[in-house]
This record gives structure tokens, C-alpha cells and sequence, in this order.
């Protein structure tokens, strides 16, 4: 069975529902599936619902053809195989963890831990022959010595040297349970006051820290790199925030994970604080529950619908109290930190924000990326030096934005004693053609510099040794994986596909340059001209119900929504439902919808497409029940067409993934696709250049579409309205 994912909606219908449509392949037409590809899946159709942006695009007539096409596929075959995510054993911990008289209940945890880890790590072996004589004639009884590890205390034999156990002794230093009998006083507390464990860092004694060896053996060489990264930036005597830059699915939330565990069991009254985007929590706390080695508790304002500050406050205090992790989405964090402080308990909300969190965890952390906004500078403003962003496209618009988050994490990051003479370096050879230097000033100017060297300097050998200085410049604090161990999938086609519009197109293309000056408008109307002409008038028209949408397609007034248009297409003419063969999430869709669509759409043999905006299907969505991804918009931020294609791509994945990227041909659309193609070769020149790369630029190649290699492109129906075609 053939799935699809389809971001965005541009097809290309017919200008006259009254003529043949000569053009438009038929949705029950066999001639598309001739030597389709083996065992094809689902697809994903996506769409941009991202106003701010000004990115919100649909297509021409041709992506019609394309989308019925993929659709007819999908209703002919059948699902063979299904991404399969293996995640760690369950295991019980005797409820050692529990125990708190006198103190002890942190060594009891940490005990536990450990024995535990005896189950999960192979034993010792020795070909010593006395040892193993020896063994003959003992029933051993092992116990954990600190100096040792696990020795027999009958014969002296050692099963586990201490070098490969996880640390289990807690630093017994005095007064760290500064608040002990905090929590048998609760009641009688003022619900204002501060509480909790206020820690400093002579608290947070300096010893090392290791992955748990059940953690140990599913991590691959770039999270145990990315682990011991983490450790060196947060696990030291003067600590400091990070950026862990790992492509989208390559395991940055199960690294992320494991770190925190094994920081807590190092230091019990830490508190972590991990701020994400509200659709990615219940994946966080999906990914807890399979790798978590003991039960921490997880809050968040959600679950127990925390509205009003008051609420608030009492699950901030649970958090602070006890050992446990506190999830608060963007804005719920700015909007508390940016309150009114005149409220008692409002202030009491934002101090315990500001102040309590040991470790704060960014996850998708190029979000706060605007110096201008609230979310940024209210993150800033959490005192502790522990800042940790996650990542899979740190570089989104600007070098600028970059520069950003390293402020966030290290603050005046360019006028650390480390970076200053690199800034110098960089200043020294990068050229001033094209950047107005006495109009800006500070590093206002070597952001911009930097920016027009990677992008446009002819010289690639001085474009080489800015992005070396850059390296340097970050090294300690920035690590970046590019995605290798993706390569052990069935692999990844990307293309471009140039589409002709049609001469009715043309000419409403030529009014909208004209009539909008505005980029973000002339984009939004000029996106249902390129899905169809007679969508200029109406494209505006935001109050769309399925009876409405229906009545449209009678009358081939179709609607500026394309996920709806599309989906009530599909609906009428191949009899398709929703919940069954078609699924839809879009940014109002809620967690519990967007896990049931996920899991029904990877797991069913009847899905058959996925309609998804791109930013709501572009994080923390795992859709591998699908082989081809349509981006049928123009999406301006690059990063956000790659999150949206590693949704397919990524672990799990059985089959090859086709991904297509539609563009209208001789239309601004194509004018934003060589813009963003310019900021994906700044990434790839600044992240992942090397001397095998060569001294040459980054660019797509030109490909023939008949000899494409793939049987759905060079279907003749499609071919004939294709302009170019591209690979990426």
C-alpha cells in the first residue's frame, strides 16, 4: 500500500469544469501505476499554516495530477512491513527509591540503580585459570564495594570491576538537604512562600558522571559523543549552557534523557526544566516512560489543566519539593516570566522559574531564536548556567539567529576572552562588497559580513577559512551531527519539481506582482492562483465547512484552505474516510488527535494519505508509515521543509523515501526557491564542509526526467507539464 504525506496544497485542476480535462490524470486512471516502485506506503501531504512567516502558499494545477495520482497508488497496493521503535526492558526497582528515613532514601536509589545495572551489563569474564577454578567451588554471594565493585564476599573474586559501574555514592555533604523537613510542613506553609532546595553550585560538587549501561548499549558513537559533550560543558567546575545541533532524528531526546537521569542520580535535588513546543510533550513523555531506569515523576501544566497562576504555583511546588522534571511550553514559560509582579502569586511563579531550575533544556531550541521577542529574552533571564538547546536545524534564516542562541547559552558570546581574537580573524579577510558598514555598527556588522561571505563570495578558499574560524570559534560549545548513521536506512531522494502553470495563471501572476507590494500577501493570494486561477477572487475566504467545500468542488470553486480542498477531493472521488484511509492534523489538532493519527496512519492497512500542515507535522511527529513526502509549499525557512521530510525519514523506516518539492515555474514562488536554497548552503558550507567536499559550491543538480529513476515521474501524463526537474 502506497502512503503519502502531503505538506501544503497546490494541485493544478482544470480552468473549465465543461472541457475535457485532457490534462488532469484521471484518480482512477491505471496508466500512473506501470512499474510502480516495489512494495510502495502511505502518503504524506503537507501544508504551511505558518501566517507569520508570510509562507503560506498552494500550487498549480499539475500537483492535482501528482496528488491523485499518489493517491490512486495508495488505493491499489498494500503495506507489507512496519517501522518497529525498540525501546528499553522494564524493570523493577523493589521500591528502594521510597525510602527516606534519616536521609538514606537517596542512597537506597542509588543503590538500586546500580543493582540494576548488574542485570544489564555482560559479566565479568577472566581467563585467569585459578579464578575460574575457583568458581567451581563457590556459590558466590557478591557485594558492592566502592573501591572494588561487585566482589564475592566468600572467595574475593571480582565479577564487575568499579571502573565499569554507574557511580552510586552521592557527594554526603552537609547541609545539602537544606529544607529536609520542608514537606512534613507543607500545610502549615504560606501558599506564597517560597520552597524547595535553593542549590548553589558548591552544592553541585564536581564529579563525574556516566550513562547508565542499559542506556549504554543502545546509544550510537554520536550520542555517546553528544553524552560526554553534555558532561563537559555542564559537569565541571565552572559550567556553562550548550547547543547540541543533531539532524532530526538521530536520537537527541533519548541522549537528552539519559543525561538527566544520570544527573539526578548524581545530584538528587537538582531540578530540571525542559521547555518545548506543546505538541512535542507527550512524545517527551512517551520517550520517558521507555527509557526511564527509575520513576521520576513528570509534571506539567497540561495534564493537570493548570490554568490559572494559582494552579500553577502548587504544580511548581510539587516540582521543587520532590525529585521530578517540570515541561512548560514557550509561551507558557514567557508569559509567566513576563507577568505582572505586582501579584503575589504571579512573582511567587516567576521566581521559582528563574531561580530554582538547575538544568534548563530547550528542545527545539532555535525557536527562541528573535532577539526581540519575549520568549527569548525572558529565557535569558533563568539564572542558571546550565542551558542546554537541542536542535536538528539550528541555522533557520540568518547567521544572526546562530549567534543568538550561543548568547543564550554563553552569554556575550563574541566578547568572550575565546572568541575575541577569532572575531578579529574573521574581520581580517572577509569582504565588504555589498554591506553598508557605516550604517550598522558592533556585531550587527560581522553577522552581516559573515552572512555575504558564505553566500555570495567567489572565493571559495576565503569562504573555507571563515567557516574553519567559525569551528573554532564554537567548538567548545556547539556540536553538530549532520545525520551519517541515516545512511543505514533504505536512503532518501529529495526533488524539485518545476511545474509549468498554465497561460490563465500567467496572467493572474502578472496582477498579483503588480497589485502586492508585500511579499507576505503577494505569496498568500498568489498560492491559490497556482493551485487554480479561479481561486483568485475567493482566496480569503476563511469560513469553509465540508457542505461548503463540497459545494465548491461541484462548481470547481474550490478554497484558499488546500488541506481541506483536498481532503474533501479525496473524499469524493475515491470514497475514502477519515479515521480510515485519510488522516488529517493541523495546528489546532490536539496531542491526544495527533498520537491516535499517527499511530492509525504507521499501523493500519488501510491509510492510505496524511494531510499535515508543515509546522504542525514539522516536530515531533514520527510518520514512517509513509515512502514519499509532497511539500506543496514554498516554505521560506528551509529547515522547516527539512524537519517536515525527516517526519518520514528517519528511524523505523523499512522503504526508500521520495520526496518531492512542487514549485511554480516563472512565479515567485520560484524567486523563494532560490532563496532558500541559498540559506541551506550557508548551513551545509558553516556545518558540514570538509576537505572532501572539495573546493566547489553547493548546488543542485539537474536532473532528466525520464531517466529519473523513478516510475512515478516519468509517467507521460506528469512529464508533460514539468519543467524542470531537480536533485538534491
Amino acid at each position: 500500500m502506497l502512503s503519502t504525506i502531503l505538506f501544503d496544497g497546490k494541485e493544478k485542476l482544470s480552468e473549465d469544469a465543461s472541457r475535457p480535462q485532457e490534462n488532469v490524470i484521471d484518480l482512477e486512471d491505471e496508466s500512473v501505476t506501470n512499474n510502480p516502485p516495489t512494495t510502495p506506503r502511505p502518503v504524506v501531504i503537507l501544508d504551511s499554516d505558518d501566517e507569520d512567516d508570510g509562507d503560506r502558499r498552494f500550487g498549480p494545477m499539475l500537483r492535482e495530477k501528482i496528488m491523485k495520482s499518489l493517491v490512486s497508488l495508495a488505493g491499489e497496493t498494500k503495506m507489507t512491513d512496519k517501522g518497529v521503535f525498540v525501546g528499553a526492558e522494564e524493570f523493577d526497582d523493589n521500591d528502594l527509591s521510597k525510602r527516606e528515613d534519616d536521609g538514606l532514601g537517596d542512597i537506597w536509589n542509588e543503590m538500586s540503580l546500580a543493582l540494576e545495572c548488574s542485570k544489564d551489563v555482560a559479566e565479568y569474564s577472566s581467563s585467569d585459570e585459578y579464578m575460574q577454578e575457583d568458581e567451581e567451588y563457590c556459590d558466590h554471594s557478591f557485594v558492592l564495594k566502592d573501591d572494588l565493585g561487585y566482589v564475592c564476599r566468600i572467595c574475593g573474586v571480582i565479577e564487575r570491576g568499579i571502573e565499569t559501574i554507574i557511580e552510586v555514592q552521592f557527594n554526603k555533604k552537609k547541609s545539602t538537604r537544606t529544607y529536609a523537613s520542608e514537606s512534613r510542613n507543607a500545610k502549615d506553609r504560606d501558599s506564597n512562600e517560597m520552597v524547595g532546595i535553593e542549590l548553589s553550585e558548591e552544592d553541585l560538587m564536581v564529579t563525574d558522571i556516566s550513562a547508565h549501561p542499559r542506556h549504554m548499549k543502545q546509544m550510537k558513537p554520536h550520542q555517546v559523543e553528544g553524552f560526554n559533550f553534555l558532561r563537559s560543558n555542564l559537569v565541571v567546575d565552572n559550567p556553562g549552557g550548550c547547543i547540541m545541533a543533531h539532524a532530526p532524528g538521530s536520537g537527541k531526546t533519548f541522549m537528552i534523557i539519559s543525561f538527566m537521569q544520570s544527573f539526578l542520580a548524581k545530584y538528587p535535588h537538582a531540578r530540571p526544566l525542559v521547555v518545548l513546543p506543546k505538541g512535542i510533550l507527550a512524545t517527551w513523555k512517551k520517550e520517558f516512560q521507555t527509557w526511564q531506569v527509575e520513576d521520576i515523576p513528570l509534571h506539567d501544566f497540561y495534564s493537570v489543566k493548570a490554568d490559572s497562576r494559582m494552579q500553577q504555583l502548587e504544580v511548581l511546588k510539587q516540582w521543587v519539593e520532590h525529585k521530578s522534571i517540570l515541561f512548560l511550553g514557550y509561551k507558557q514559560f514567557s508569559s509567566i516570566v513576563c507577568d505582572d509582579v505586582n501579584n503575589k502569586v504571579a512573582a511567587s511563579c516567576q521566581e521559582i522559574l528563574l531561580k530554582r531550575p538547575t538544568i534548563l533544556i530547550l528542545d527545539e531550541g532555535h525557536t527562541p531564536r528573535n532577539e526581540n521577542t519575549d520568549v527569548l529574552q525572558s529565557l535569558a533571564k533563568v539564572q542558571t548556567p546550565r542551558k542546554v538547546v537541542l536542535s536538528g536545524t539550528l541555522y533557520q534564516n540568518h547567521v544572526k539567529e546562530v549567534f543568538n542562541i550561543l548568547n543564550l547559552v554563553r552569554p556575550k558570546f563574541l566578547r568572550l576572552d575565546t572568541s575575541r581574537a577569532i572575531v578579529k580573524r574573521i574581520m581580517s579577510k572577509v569582504q565588504f562588497h555589498g554591506v553598508k558598514k557605516h550604517l550598522k555598527t558592533g556585531e550587527t556588522v560581522f553577522f552581516d559580513l559573515v552572512e555575504h561571505s558564505l553566500q555570495k563570495d567567489q572565493d571559495f578558499r576565503r569562504k573555507v577559512s571563515i567557516i574553519q574560524d567559525l569551528r573554532e570559534m564554537t567548538s567548545k560549545v556547539l556540536h553538530y551531527y549532520k545525520g551519517d548513521f541515516l545512511d543505514e536506512l533504505p536512503g532518501l531522494v529529495d526533488f524539485t519539481v518545476v511545474v509549468k502553470l498554465s497561460s490563465r495563471q500567467k496572467q493572474e501572476v502578472e496582477k498579483l506582482k503588480k497589485k502586492w507590494a508585500r511579499k507576505f500577501k503577494r505569496s498568500s493570494v498568489g498560492s491559490a492562483v497556482y493551485m487554480h486561477p479561479n481561486l483568485y477572487n475567493i482566496s480569503e475566504n476563511s469560513d469553509l465547512t465540508d457542505d461548503k467545500m463540497d459545494g465548491f468542488l461541484e462548481e470547481l470553486n474550490s478554497v484558499s484552505e488546500p488541506l481541506k480542498f483536498l481532503e474533501r477531493l479525496t473524499v469524493k472521488v475515491k470514497g475514502w474516510l477519515l479515521g480510515r484511509e485519510i488522516f488529517v492534523i493541523s495546528g489546532e489538532s490536539s496531542s491526544d488527535h495527533r498520537e491516535w493519527s499517527m499511530e492509525r496512519f504507521n499501523n493500519s492497512t488501510e491509510a492510505k494519505v496524511f494531510f499535515g500542515s508543515i509546522k504542525a507535522c514539522g516536530e515531533g511527529i514520527s510518520l514512517v508509515g509513509a515512502s514519499r513526502v509532497l511539500i506543496l509549499d514554498v516554505h521560506l525557512n528551509p529547515s522547516v521543509t527539512r524537519q517536515a521530510i525527516g517526519r518520514a525519514f528517519r528511524p523505523g523506516q523499512k522503504k526508500k523515501v521520495y520526496a518531492y518539492r512542487l514549485v511554480a515555474a516563472d512565479s515567485p514562488e520560484e524567486e523563494d526557491h532560490s532563496a532558500c536554497f541559498r540559506k541551506e548552503a550557508i548551513a551545509k558550507m558553516w556545518f558540514e564542509w570538509n576537505e572532501y567536499c572539495g573546493y566547489q559550491d553547493f548546488e543542485v543538480e539537474t536532473v532528466d526526467l525520464k531517466e529519473c529513476g523513478d516510475p512515478f515521474l516519468e509517467s507521460p501524463l506528469l512529464g508533460e507539464d514539468v519543467r524542470e526537474l531537480y536533485k538534491r
